[in-house]
């Protein structure tokens, strides 16, 4: 298996309020931007040879500043990665924009009952973790060379669930970090 090298997208605004993101294209923040350049930083301390990686991002805004960030940091042009819409992040649907207050507002019930079951059920609209895992896992099996990757808390979960044998439950207690980058190596995660 290459190495991966996974970075979650530096801070947003939603991020800080707790608001609910999913596929809405949101900036990072100035907390984003020096994560992103402390990312990057690393890599370039880790990775002599840059020419032996490949480089891809959600589409989503907030991946790709993140990724063009480090690649800047790197001494790399911003430009030269690809996008894969199989790493975006999971769907909210109608939910997305809200925190959650505003979701138990108009639809209480419903959010305690996906909540219940994060891995069956989806918000109106959204995805459940069944297809989005199948989705970033479909992704991962088609990693040929070691890869520097910008994706999604969602993303982060999946990835280190498959590598940690971890089941649904598990899998969304794990911390989703926006200052480290994730080391992958040989099935072992290390965080740097």
């Amino acid at each position: 298996m290459p190495l991966i090298y996974f970075i979650r997208h530096g801070q947003t605004d939603y991020n800080a309020a707790r608001r609910v993101q999913g596929w809405l294209d949101i900036p990072i923040n100035a907390t984003g931007r020096v994560q992103a350049l402390r990312n990057g930083g690393v890599l370039n301390e880790l990775i002599s040879d840059k020419t032996r990686l490949d480089f891809i991002s959600s589409p989503l805004l907030r991946t790709r500043q993140t990724m063009e960030i480090m690649r800047a940091a790197m001494g790399l042009p911003t430009a030269g990665y690809q996008t894969d819409d199989r790493l975006k992040e999971i769907s909210f649907g109608e939910w997305e924009g809200m925190n959650r207050e505003e979701i138990d507002a108009i639809a209480k019930d419903l959010h305690a009952s996906v909540e219940a079951d994060r891995w069956n059920k989806a918000p109106p609209g959204g995805q459940s973790f069944r297809n989005y895992t199948a989705q970033v896992l479909s992704w991962l099996a088609e990693i040929k060379r070691d890869t520097v990757v910008v994706a999604h808390g969602g993303t982060s979960r999946v990835v280190r669930a498959h590598f940690m044998k971890l089941g649904p439950v598990d899998m969304h207690k794990l911390d989703v970090p926006q200052d480290k980058v994730l080391l992958i190596e040989g099935g072992a995660l290390h965080w740097l």
